[in-house]
C-alpha cells in the first residue's frame, strides 16, 4: 500500500488515479473526498513500474489536471513486494508529457527489437507451424512450399521471356533473361507474400488477440520470416540455374545476408502498418492485391530498366523494392559487392518505415479487442 495526502481546493473534491508506468493505462481510481485526509493506494504486488496521479476533481468538469491544473505525480517501483517511490513532484499534464518524452522515445526505439528478440523462439515455432499447415492435407504436402515459388517464376518467365520475348541487353538467349528475371523475383517473392497476407493476419489469429499475455506484435513478424523461407527455397532453385548457365556461383553472393537485413526491416514495417490498418479498414485487403501488382510492374523485375522513361526512373529508383532488386542483381549477375551508398539509403528508408509501421500498430493495438 502507498499512502497519499488528498487536499480538496475551492469546493472541489480530491482523488487519485493509479496508472501502469509503462503504458499509462488506468489500473484503478480512488474515492473522491471533500475534506483533507490520507488515502491508501493499492499498488499491485507484482513487480513493475506504476504512477500515481493526485489531483482535485469536479463532478461536472472532471479531473483538474486534464484541464491544465497542476497535480502531484508519484513514480512507484515494486520489486519483490517492496514499494518504493522513485520520484515525487508537482507538475502539469503537458509538463509530464514533455519530461517523459526522452524516456518514451528511447523505449520506443528499442522496444520492437527487444520484443522480436525476446519472442524469437515463439516466432520460429509459429513460422514452422504456418509453413506446415499451409499445404497440410494436399497430396503435395510440404513439396508445395518448394513448388509454388518455382511454378510462379516459371509462369512469369513463360509470359515475358517466351511469349513477349522480353530481353535484358542485346543478348537474345532466353537463359540470360531468365537470370535477370529470377534474380529480381527473389526479393519480390518474400515481400509480396508477407505484405499480401498482412491485412488479414489479426483476423486470422483473433483468438490470440484476446489473450492478454500473447504478444500480438509478432504476428506480422511471422509473415515476414515465412516469406523469407519461401524466398530461400526459390534461391536454391536460382543457384542451380546459375550453376547450369554460368558454371559457378559468384563469391559476392555471400553478401546476401547484408542485403536481407534492410529487406526484412522494410517488409516488417509495412506488415505492421497493414496488419493494424487492415482490421479497421477491411477494404485494404482487397486494395492490397492491386497495390502489389502495381508495385511489381513499376519495378524493373520482368523488363530492363532501360524501357522506363528517364523521368520515371528518377522517381521509381527511390522505391526500396527497386533498390533491393538492383542489389540482388549486383551480387548474382554483375558479381559485385553491394553498392554501399545505395545500401545506406535503403537501410535509412527501411528503418523509417519500420518505426512508422510499428508506431501505427502500437497505437491501434489497444482497440483490437473492441473491433473483433
Amino acid at each position: 500500500m502507498l499512502r497519499v495526502r488528498l487536499e480538496p481546493v475551492g469546493g472541489d473534491a480530491a482523488g487519485w488515479q493509479l496508472l501502469d508506468g509503462r503504458t499509462s493505462a488506468l489500473i484503478e481510481e480512488g474515492p473522491w473526498v471533500t475534506e483533507a485526509s490520507d488515502s491508501e493506494v493499492p499498488v499491485p504486488a507484482d513487480d513493475g513500474d506504476y504512477r500515481v496521479l493526485v489531483s482535485t476533481v469536479n463532478t461536472e468538469r472532471g479531473w483538474a489536471y486534464s484541464q491544465g491544473a497542476r497535480m502531484r505525480v508519484l513514480d512507484v517501483t515494486v520489486r519483490s513486494g517492496a514499494v518504493t517511490v522513485t520520484r515525487d513532484r508537482h507538475t502539469t499534464l503537458a509538463g509530464l508529457r514533455w519530461s517523459g518524452l526522452p524516456a518514451r522515445l528511447t523505449a520506443f526505439l528499442f522496444e520492437p527489437w527487444l520484443l522480436l528478440w525476446g519472442n524469437r523462439n515463439l516466432i520460429a515455432s509459429m513460422v514452422g507451424r504456418d509453413l506446415e499447415a499451409r499445404y497440410k492435407g494436399s497430396y503435395g504436402d510440404r513439396a508445395w512450399t518448394f513448388a509454388q515459388p518455382l511454378l510462379l517464376m516459371l509462369a512469369y518467365w513463360f509470359v515475358f521471356g517466351l511469349v513477349l520475348k522480353t530481353r535484358f541487353g542485346d543478348d537474345s538467349n532466353p537463359s540470360i533473361y531468365m537470370l535477370f528475371f529470377l534474380c529480381g523475383m527473389l526479393p519480390w517473392l518474400a515481400i509480396s507474400e508477407a505484405v499480401g497476407r498482412a491485412p488479414n493476419v489479426i483476423l486470422e489469429h483473433r483468438n490470440f488477440v484476446k489473450k492478454l499475455v500473447f504478444p500480438v506484435e509478432i504476428l506480422p513478424a511471422n509473415l515476414v520470416f515465412s516469406g523469407l523461407v519461401s524466398s530461400g527455397l526459390a534461391l536454391i532453385v536460382y543457384l542451380f540455374f546459375l550453376m547450369a548457365t554460368r558454371e559457378h556461383i559468384p563469391p559476392e553472393a555471400l553478401w546476401l545476408p547484408v542485403v536481407l537485413v534492410p529487406q526484412a526491416v522494410f517488409t516488417l514495417g509495412v506488415c505492421w502498418a497493414w496488419a493494424g490498418l487492415g482490421l479497421f479498414a477491411r477494404d485494404l485487403a482487397q486494395v492490397n492485391g492491386f497495390l502489389l501488382t502495381l508495385v511489381f510492374f513499376l519495378t524493373p523485375i520482368c523488363y530492363p530498366m532501360e524501357k522506363l522513361p528517364a523521368r520515371a526512373v528518377t522517381i521509381l529508383q527511390k522505391s526500396p523494392v527497386y533498390k533491393l532488386v538492383g542489389e540482388y542483381r549486383l551480387l548474382f549477375i554483375s558479381e559485385s559487392a553491394p553498392d554501399w551508398m545505395v545500401m545506406g539509403q535503403l537501410m535509412g528508408m527501411s528503418l523509417v518505415i519500420f518505426y512508422l509501421g510499428y508506431g501505427v500498430f502500437r497505437k491501434l493495438r489497444p482497440s483490437f479487442p473492441d473491433v473483433l
